[in-house]
């Protein structure tokens, strides 16, 4: 039978990755660019559990980790929704060009 291997769960938390990064590089709307650097945390996420069920079947530090990270993430999208929330009042766009703009 086809069993689900280490390797099959890293190709799919690279090609999230990638698509994280790419989506990073190429964006130039903040949501959007917000959007990917959420997705390279949900890669990692899927890397910690991944090893951890692979390589430490019976301790749960990879999904600790994953705990910890995922509140970290969800901190960071408070505040970068702060953020891009303040720039659209100034500015009436989250354009990251309008961003580097910003006037005193």
């Amino acid at each position: 039978m086809n069993e689900i291997t280490i390797t099959h769960i890293l190709f799919v938390s690279t090609a999230l990755f990638f698509i994280g990064m790419y989506g990073l590089f190429t964006r130039r709307n903040m949501i959007t660019m917000l959007m990917a650097v959420e997705l390279i945390l949900n890669s990692v996420n899927i890397n910690f559990v991944a090893f951890n069920k692979y390589q430490y079947p019976g301790k749960l530090d990879g999904v600790f980790f994953t705990i910890f990270l995922i509140t970290i993430a969800a901190a960071e999208a408070a505040v970068a929704i702060a953020i891009i929330i303040n720039l659209y009042r100034s500015h009436n766009s989250i354009d990251v060009e309008d961003a580097s703009e910003l006037k005193y």
